[in-house]
């Protein structure tokens, strides 16, 4: 009696990028660059600063702060959703959220983005896990890694 082997199926996963505890990432759709970002596992959906969050009819208008010499940008959108989100301090808020693209490692993700007051934090920008997910590993004994080679790959 013969018993019939069975093939395994490869499973290929797509390489994953290693990131760092903290990084500076592009956002092509709001025309900034060069945003320093922590890199935060604890936390599900990113975030970025901004304030004068304000719904007007339906349209959501945010200002974006001064960022490297130039003035604050304001910003309207009809794509938006309000979420409930937890705070820092594990309270639930209701934040607005939108989709943008981030620029890392070359490539464009889109993702959704918290808006919310950071001031008083050291990073304007929140990396979260939904970014995260199934697309990075976090070592971090590392910084500035996808920037470092931003940097190296436009000296060349």
């Amino acid at each position: 009696m013969k018993t019939k082997k069975k093939k395994l199926k490869t499973v290929i996963r797509p390489k994953k990028w290693v990131i760092g505890r903290n990084d500076v990432v592009d956002f092509p759709d709001l025309g900034i660059t060069d945003v320093r970002a922590k890199v935060d596992t604890g936390a599900y959906t990113s975030a970025i600063h901004c304030y004068k969050v304000q719904l007007i009819k339906e349209t959501l208008t945010f200002y974006l702060p001064a960022h490297r010499g130039e003035k604050h940008q304001k910003f309207e959108t009809n794509h938006f959703e309000l979420k409930a989100v937890k705070n820092s301090f594990g309270q639930t808020e209701m934040r607005y959220v939108i989709k943008t693209k981030v620029a890392l490692f070359g490539k464009m993700f889109v993702t959704e983005f918290s808006l919310a007051d950071r001031q008083q934090m050291r990073y304007p920008v929140l990396i979260g896990r939904k970014l995260l997910r199934n697309r990075f590993v976090v070592d971090v004994s590392l910084e500035n890694v996808s920037y470092s080679q931003k940097l190296l790959s436009t000296s060349v």
